[in-house]
This record gives structure tokens, C-alpha cells and sequence, in this order.
């Protein structure tokens, strides 16, 4: 069902088609309710499994959307189909969607990022002319988020985790009028062309990992836990599961 969820350490992600995800936007835009998203990859579970915190922050978010292939072959030995929804093409839907709604964006840029506030605002204006946008630069460690935000329908974040989870869940006693919440990582960057996207046919064998690894090698420990630490955990869980069973 496309409603269906897969459980991973005890966290639920959708197990949703594009088009189901893309109609949680959709509604969302449209509708009167706070909601945050989550684009989860293997490092947000491993995190979450050694993390209390951040755990109950994801558990908190209203949906957790699968960016990560380790999450698709996980659901798959799960028995579980797990569409992948790459962070970077769902931000383009997002905006895509916000300026068809005439709704209005509003960043939380890190101080210390790649792509500066002006340049991902400029980039964000020259695809969507018509989409309101503004923004600000902030300390990722801070958790004061600027009141401005709450002016918006959507508040866009590229914090990274956890710090991008923890600001944005915070919206959510006092949203304003913020209808849609989500972090984006990295993908600021490729939206201003200060990293270049893992070509197509990489992305769809789930290689954009090795592709990351070249450009960037300093990524190594990450890419090692969502690689190595985060199967092996679950292959841990899952012989656990089996001698419990067979007891």
C-alpha cells in the first residue's frame, strides 16, 4: 500500500511512490496544518539508534522521506518497496509547487556553508521567477530561529543533521503561517552549481555515494557509516530477530 510504512531501528519511513509523496506536498501546501519532512538517509538512523534526542525528533517529524539507496536495499530484504526520493529532486518539487500555489520560501542558510544566502536565493529566482523568497544566515548550533520565517508557507533548511531537525521542529508549537517544513542538506549547493550531482545512471544503480566519495573524499566517515556501519547493524538486528524466534 502506499501508505505503508517500514520500521528501521523503530523509526517508520514512507514507503510511499513519487507521486504519493509528492501529493503529501501538494495537500500540504494547500491545507492549514504544520508539517515537517524529513529526508532521511542511512545516517539519520544510526544516529537515531544511538541518539534518544534526535530518535524522538524523527519520530516527530509527520513524515520521513527515503534519501538513501541503503534504505531502499533495506526495505527490499524487508519485503517492503521503498521508493527513493532524492533530497535535491524533492527540493524542486517543493519550489516548483510553491511557486505554482503562490506560496512563499523562507531559508535558514548556514553561516559557514558552501553556497552564501544571496547565491541560492539568486539561483532559486533565476528557475522560479515567480516565487517569493527570502531567507536568512544563521549559526547552525543556534536553535533562535528568526520570527521572519513564520511569515512564509515554507521554511527550508540546510543545517544538516541534527541541528537542521532540532530548528525546524521547532516551528511547530508556534508555526505562523508555515505550512511545510524540510531540511535539504546539501542540495542548496546544487541548486547554485557548487557541487556537481552524481551523473543519472550512478544515481539510479545507488553508486551516487562513490561518485560523493571522488569529489569529495573528506566525506569518507560518512559515507563509511551509511555504507558499512548502517548494513551491518541491520544484518546485527536481523540475527538477532532469527535466535529470538527460533528460542
Amino acid at each position: 500500500m502506499d501508505t505503508d510504512t517500514h520500521r528501521i531501528f523503530g523509526v517508520p519511513v514512507e514507503c510511499r511512490s513519487r507521486k504519493g509523496v509528492e501529493s503529501i506536498i501538494r495537500e500540504t501546501l494547500g491545507g492549514k496544518r504544520f508539517r515537517r519532512i524529513a529526508t532521511a538517509n542511512p545516517e539519520f538512523f544510526v544516529r537515531a539508534r544511538r541518539d534518544a534526542c534526535f530518535r524522538e525528533n524523527l519520530l516527530a517529524a509527520d513524515y520521513r522521506i527515503a534519501d538513501g539507496f541503503g534504505i531502499v536495499l533495506d526495505g527490499f530484504l524487508s519485503g517492503k518497496k521503498i521508493v527513493r526520493y532524492p533530497g535535491a529532486d524533492l527540493l524542486s518539487f517543493v519550489l516548483s509547487e510553491a511557486e505554482r500555489s503562490q506560496s512563499s520560501a523562507f531559508l535558514l542558510v548556514r553561516n559557514d556553508g558552501l553556497s552564501t544566502l544571496p547565491e541560492v536565493i539568486r539561483a532559486i529566482r533565476a528557475r522560479y521567477t515567480r516565487l517569493v523568497v527570502d531567507g536568512e544566515t544563521l549559526d547552525p548550533k543556534s536553535i533562535i530561529v528568526p520570527d521572519a520565517a513564520r511569515r512564509a508557507t515554507v521554511v527550508l533548511c540546510n543545517f544538516g543533521a541534527p541541528e537542521q531537525e532540532y530548528a525546524l521542529e521547532s516551528f511547530r508549537k508556534d508555526p505562523g503561517n508555515i505550512r511545510l517544513a524540510m531540511g535539504v542538506g546539501g542540495s542548496f549547493d546544487f541548486l547554485t552549481g557548487r557541487r556537481k550531482r552524481a551523473p543519472e545512471r550512478m544515481r539510479t544503480v545507488g553508486l551516487e555515494w562513490f561518485f560523493r566519495l571522488l569529489v569529495q573524499p573528506r566525506r569518507i566517515g560518512r559515507i563509511w557509516t551509511a555504507t558499512v556501519v548502517f548494513p551491518f547493524l541491520r544484518l546485527s538486528d536481523r540475527i538477532k530477530s532469527v535466535s529470538i524466534q527460533e528460542r
